[in-house]
């Protein structure tokens, strides 16, 4: 019997190509059997509210600083500086309570805050570099060569793209600067571009120039598998169907969000028309077409921002807000718009929730999950977006199988660096770094063993 390697079938027919997941059908001597290890950030921008995200600070308001120097001013100790089970899910991250298990809550992780540039551009650009203040030449803040390009460094030299940027801003103004709508750097100065259209991203991850020339990529592949299709084993069948059903369906997606847009576009309105776009399936789209991406192998490395820092131009948040509303001018006036900021938060939240179960949801040939093969954290440049505070970062992990302890709540003592959390999954994702930026040493109690 003829057999038909993955490498083969990527090529596809007529200039098309669509990467397949790991099916056992198509497996050679010598594949690997166990999948390599995938990083993904989700990054929330201007923070959460602390009182509907930290447990134990549902009554407590939050001044600008830790609560940890709270707690040190009424005389009492310090109580991060513990691990624990993860107990009963704040009101923000509730939507997780299904993958509960596979969870780790990271409190206490700080930055440090560089004078001289607006706070918000910090906690965007640097997230992901936390760079030691005033020693990178040539910037005005931290910023160096982000996490998920150290990491690609390694790990990303035989996949199709080293590493992938997912933005939801789909904003067109651009009133701010690069700096407020980026995570990923490749280094000082020199941006990771980020993608915001889904039909870009699509195209980028799935097409060639044929592209314009078929509505419907999936059905040429379509034609060219249909050989194929008899070598599979059942199972394999199986698998199959349901992964180009999930093309089809973004494509589908894409159909009616392309449609929205043209109509939304005839309209006068202050807004970019994009922005009106349902937020929720905007980005779940996005989300869609990550997973995808880290299933297939096209990359092992992905960063999406859910959307960018200190845009004054609204968002209309369906089924939250009659109106559009800017997330970061809610912010400003925490007090007055506690409840509607709390919805934004869980909004955020339902969005990572179901990323997570989806990628829980795609089995690898090992008998794990994606999500078990996956570093995937969710976590803001800001502890709260009214006092603008850089420490105790709201921060989860979810995935990363048998190599960290999951369903657990890790408190950190005081002052220490988020870097030490992005050195412990550089070395987790097989990097052999010593030292990342600003770290002092790893999460110990974060990883298994």
């Amino acid at each position: 019997m003829r057999r038909t390697t993955r490498r083969q079938f990527l090529r596809g027919m007529g200039g098309a190509s669509l990467a397949l997941p790991w099916m056992p059908s198509l497996a050679t001597a010598g594949e690997a059997s166990t999948p390599l290890m995938r990083m993904a950030h989700f990054y929330v921008p201007i923070g959460v509210v602390r009182r509907g995200f930290f447990p134990g600070e549902a009554e407590h308001i939050i001044p600008k600083g830790n609560l940890g120097n709270v707690m040190k001013s009424l005389g009492k100790q310090n109580p991060f500086a513990s691990d624990q089970p993860l107990g009963e899910l704040t009101p923000t991250m509730q939507p997780l309570e299904p993958i509960k298990h596979k969870l780790t809550l990271i409190t206490g992780m700080d930055r440090t805050f560089q004078q001289g540039t607006d706070v918000h551009a910090q906690c965007a650009s640097c997230y992901l570099s936390s760079a030691v203040p005033y020693t990178v030449q040539g910037t005005a803040w931290p910023l160096d060569r982000t996490l998920d390009h150290l990491v690609a460094d390694h790990i990303g030299r035989q996949t199709p793209f080293s590493t992938l940027e997912f933005s939801c801003n789909s904003h067109r103004d651009n009133k701010e600067s690069i700096y407020f709508d980026n995570i990923s750097w490749y280094g000082t100065g020199h941006l990771a571009p980020s993608i915001r259209d889904p039909r870009k991203m699509y195209r980028r991850l799935f097409s060639t120039r044929e592209i314009d020339r078929y509505r419907d990529v999936t059905d040429l592949v379509l034609a060219d598998a249909h050989e194929l299709q008899h070598e599979l084993a059942y199972d394999d069948r199986h698998k199959f169907a349901e992964y180009f059903e999930s093309i089809r369906a973004i494509e589908l997606q894409m159909d009616r969000l392309e449609k929205m847009k043209g109509e939304l576009a005839r309209i006068q309105m202050d807004e970019p028309p994009e922005a009106h776009l349902p937020r929720g399936e905007y980005i779940r789209l996005m989300g869609d077409l990550m997973v995808v991406a880290l299933q297939t192998g096209l990359t092992n490395v992905a960063t999406f921002m859910v959307g960018p820092e200190r845009w004054d131009t609204p968002f209309l948040f369906e089924s939250l807000f009659d109106t559009p509303r800017s997330h970061h001018q809610m912010s400003h006036n925490q007090t007055k718009m506690i409840d509607d900021l709390l919805k934004v938060d869980l909004f955020h939240m339902q969005q990572f929730a179901y990323l997570v179960q989806k990628m829980d949801a795609i089995e690898q040939p090992d008998g794990a999950t994606l999500l078990d093969h996956t570093l995937f954290t969710y976590g803001s440049g800001l502890g709260d977006g009214s006092t603008h505070q850089y420490n105790d970062l709201p921060i989860i992990v979810a995935g990363g199988g048998d190599r960290v302890k999951s369903g657990r709540h890790i408190n950190m003592p005081e002052g220490t660096p988020l870097a030490n959390l992005w050195l412990t999954q550089a070395q987790l994702m097989g990097v052999s770094m010593p030292r990342f930026a600003d770290s002092t040493g790893v999460i110990q109690p974060f990883v298994a063993g």
